[in-house]
């Protein structure tokens, strides 16, 4: 089963004092490109929490979030008391000194000011550590859900559009003896409108041969079938499989050009733009598998 790169995930832990909320999510990319944003309390375990990412993850283009909220009584932050007095006076003296009036609300003022509150370093307990990294873990795992379920919806998809593309190759093969006679009437009625015109008629028809040969489709036909078979089988081979069937799909997409140019007939060219409009929608989603 494939899987797919988008997915979300979100875990919630409540401590004591502190409530933990993990947000993750995922979307196509290459390579893994994680962008993290943590809480300064919880910096410490950065590393480990990215390589836990990296691990699982693999792929993807990852935003990470950790948000803390205080629910307990007590706060590590304190308003420091001498910087907000300094702050105080000093506006006070620049008020006097240019003629400003004075803020109307002096706390929302400044509290703002740099270094107004001040934060205790808080040293992380086992238990903390092992909640954060326990909530990490849960919401990775709910975005690997979202991943299988996303995984799922593609391969549907894939077998839909893989099977449309075989049953239009199937389509091609009433049109081939048609599309040679064609090919040969046309060259005869241009030949014969060409007054005293003489020609070698075994020489003519060796030409026509080779001609012919040139124009034959069965080898694209042949390989392009394989390709379809090959995608399917890659398919089914699990997870980590994307690149492989983005490269199947340009080697569909090479057949199925090669296909349209070598057609000379309208029917033909119509199937050929059909199989191409099921191969984009799949070049487009494949983007999207892991």
């Amino acid at each position: 089963m494939i899987q797919s790169m988008t997915g979300f995930g979100k875990a919630v832990a409540e401590l004591p004092n502190r409530k933990i909320t993990v947000e993750i999510k995922s979307l196509n990319s290459k390579q893994l490109d994680l962008s993290t944003r943590i809480p300064s309390i919880y910096r410490e375990k950065e590393m480990e929490i990215r390589s836990e990412i990296a691990r699982r993850l693999e792929r993807g283009k990852i935003d990470f979030n950790i948000y803390v909220e205080s629910i307990g009584k007590e706060s590590n932050s304190q308003i420091n008391k001498p910087v907000v007095e300094g702050y105080y006076r000093q506006i006070k003296d620049v008020s006097e000194n240019l003629g400003i009036a004075l803020p109307s609300d002096w706390f929302q003022v400044l509290l703002r000011m740099p270094d107004a509150v001040k934060t205790e370093i808080v040293e992380l307990d086992k238990e903390e550590t092992d909640t954060l990294l326990q909530t990490v873990k849960k919401a990775i795992d709910q975005l690997q859900e979202f991943r299988i379920q996303e995984g799922e919806m593609l391969q549907k998809l894939f077998y839909e559009k893989i099977g449309n593309i075989a049953a239009l190759l199937k389509e091609t093969t009433p049109f081939e003896k048609e599309r040679i006679e064609k090919i040969k009437a046309r060259i005869h009625d241009a030949l014969s409108k060409i007054e005293n015109f003489d020609y070698d008629k075994n020489r003519f028809e060796q030409e026509m041969i080779f001609y012919i040969e040139k124009l034959d489709i069965n080898e694209e036909k042949h390989r392009l079938d394989n390709h379809l078979k090959y995608f399917i089988e890659t398919m089914e081979n699990g997870k980590g499989q994307g690149k492989k069937l983005g490269f199947i799909s340009q080697e569909i997409g090479r057949e199925i050009n090669t296909l349209g140019s070598k057609s000379n007939h309208v029917e033909l060219q119509k199937i050929v733009v059909r199989m191409k409009d099921e191969l984009e929608q799949i070049k487009e989603q494949v983007l999207n598998v892991m």
